[in-house]
């Protein structure tokens, strides 16, 4: 793994704090730690400078720098006594590694995916589909040419050599790349749990069997199933074409999965990676998130995120928190108020006390109820499972009917023909999709809408809400485009609507509310100058005060006319009839000095 040293600095304070946790840095070649000041040897690749604790080990990096920086290349092991499960049976758990006793597949890790984790398994097949493409499609292109197209690709080879090629070509293309269905195979079949896998072993593994034999020994099978030089027809490329494809399907829905986790990891990542933390002479230091502890004084300055859950202990801001509620207005947070890790703040600044770390966090609940969401089982993946299980036998069964219906009633070579009839059932009716459709159609639905903020408490949810026709909004405010917007202005006493906005806009101009960005966007486009305001003040939860040329002025909700002794009169009835259509209503009074 590499290290980076960055210069990074983001005010005097931020850049002390950086350049300390810069002086040791991991050379990524031998995995020492090196002091960054120690003169050590050090590299530039593509604007980062690494470090190293020898000359040789900048040389190999300088050779390949993506061999020693690129983390998807191998799979670090998850620690001891980390539960995997399987995907599609959640039933299955075991310490450790495996494959499931029920449908074959791999166990996964339980939990929230760590970040950069690989699933070895995509690395294998991965790795495995790359050698069993290019070997299936050369076998498919030699066996298809010649029976649909009838040309001879390969002339300057005898009949009997381009059989024993295509065995050659065959052995890794089946044998090894469909290792893993074979080992599946085996296993469903001892365990007495039949799933795709046991077709795709029997079937694949019946074919190349009967192509070794038919080339290695073709005197075995009777005349009449050799052509004109010999030979007995072979289906390497069944096999290979078939394992080829099975082995995409896999990677294809392994990916899915790592993209579901990466969704994940995505949520967790709305959290910053760092906190200023408030010393107890009054300085700051930004530490790593993983140090902070309960207790803890951080200070969350305007524009952060906030990075854990706390109490405001001093200051006042209006934090987003959108990503929790779905609410498009930030909430004010005053001393007492409690602050959820991951919310946007403000244009305010505030410190706050640590009340929980870790798991115990808001967002990792979150993070952990999508988690296990994606392991949850839907009500109709119970039918698809009882499906697979009379499907897989009846499947097998099929096969012996064919293979006997053939040896008994078919034309010479009966036997011959029979088994090609039995291994071609088995071949063909790989049930792979019945088995997979829904798992990954679950998977791919909780990832995706974790990744567009909608939380899915489990399968079963998700499958209900195919049936719903009617969606309940509990707010107004959940359904909204998330910046608010000025509608109307109601006036009374015979003020004229752009006297009203130009008050409004000159105190809102010195607020820090949500609201005053777009009373100050309804008065730009009335192309109303914005006054000054004195004597301006804050009415935390009510609204603002000021004075605006010769005249004082108050702006809020209807509490802070009530406290301010004023009446709304007939606005009253007006503003409630806006509040039931969803908008948000503000009062303007002002008096002239005398």
């Amino acid at each position: 793994m590499a290290a980076e040293y960055r210069n990074l600095t983001n005010g005097h304070e931020h850049g002390e704090a950086m350049a300390r946790a810069g002086d040791r840095a991991i050379d990524p070649v031998c995995g020492m730690t090196v002091d960054t000041h120690a003169g050590k040897p050090t590299f530039e690749h593509e604007g980062h400078t690494y470090y190293f604790c020898s000359e040789g080990c900048r040389t190999k990096f300088s050779k390949e720098p993506k061999r020693f920086l690129d983390k998807k290349g191998e799979a670090e092991p998850l620690p001891k006594g980390t539960l995997y499960t399987c995907p599609m049976h959640p039933e299955i758990v075991q310490e450790g590694p495996g494959h499931c006793p029920i449908c074959g597949m791999a166990l996964e890790p339980m939990g929230v995916p760590g970040e950069d984790e690989t699933n070895p398994e995509l690395i294998d097949f991965t790795r495995r589909l790359k050698v069993a493409v290019p070997l299936s499609a050369v076998l498919g292109v030699l066996d298809m040419g010649a029976h649909v197209f009838h040309l001879n690709l390969l002339p300057f080879l005898s009949p009997e050599t381009q059989q024993w090629l295509k065995l050659a070509l065959a052995i890794p293309a089946v044998l090894w790349c469909g290792w893993p269905f074979f080992v599946r195979g085996f296993a469903s079949i001892r365990s007495g749990y039949l799933n795709m896998f046991t077709l795709i072993g029997l079937g694949t593994g019946a074919a190349f069997i009967y192509s070794v034999a038919a080339t290695v020994a073709p005197w075995l099978f009777p005349d009449a199933m050799r052509d004109a030089h010999g030979l007995v027809p072979v289906y390497y490329e069944a096999a290979a074409v078939i394992v080829a494809l099975v082995l995409l399907g896999q990677v294809l829905e392994l990916r899915a999965r790592e993209r579901t986790g990466g969704a994940i990891r995505a949520l967790l990542d709305l959290a910053p990676k760092t906190a200023l933390r408030v010393l107890k002479d009054g300085t700051t230091e930004s530490a790593p998130l993983a140090t902070v502890k309960v207790g803890d004084i951080l200070r969350v300055r305007p524009g952060d995120k906030v990075p854990i859950d706390g109490t405001v202990i001093e200051g006042r801001s209006a934090v987003d928190e959108s990503m929790l509620t779905g609410e498009p207005l930030p909430v004010e947070k005053v001393v007492g108020d409690r602050v959820t890790g991951g919310t946007l703040n403000g244009n305010g600044s505030f410190d706050m006390r640590v009340d929980r770390t870790g798991a115990e966090t808001t967002l990792s609940q979150v993070v952990a109820m999508v988690a296990e969401a994606q392991r949850s089982r839907a009500p109709i993946q119970r039918l698809a499972d009882s499906v697979a299980s009379y499907f897989v036998p009846a499947v097998i069964a099929v096969s012996v009917i064919a293979f006997i219906a053939w040896y008994v009633l078919g034309p010479s070579p009966a036997l011959a023909y029979a088994l090609v009839a039995a291994v071609s059932v088995l071949i063909i009716a790989c049930p792979c999709a019945l088995g997979l459709a829904t798992p990954i159609s679950i998977m791919v639905a909780t990832g995706r809408g974790a990744h567009a903020g909608v939380l899915v408490r489990n399968a079963a949810a998700l499958e209900r809400l195919a049936a719903v026709n009617t969606l309940v909004i509990d707010k107004t405010g959940t359904l909204t485009e998330g910046k608010p917007a000025l509608t109307g202005v109601a006036t009374t006493n015979g003020f004229t609507e752009d006297e009203v906005l130009r008050l409004a806009a000159a105190l809102e101009a010195m607020s820090e509310h949500p609201l005053a960005e777009a009373i100050l966007r309804g008065a730009s486009k009335r192309n109303i100058t914005v006054a000054k305001v004195a004597n301006f003040a804050a009415v935390t939860g009510q609204g603002v005060t000021g004075r605006v040329g010769e005249t004082d002025a108050a702006f809020g909700n209807a509490r802070l006319m009530q406290s301010s002794g004023i009446a709304v009169g007939p606005l009253a009835q007006a503003a409630e009839a806006r509040r039931k259509h969803g908008e948000m209503v503000m009062f303007l009074a002002w008096k002239p000095l005398a």
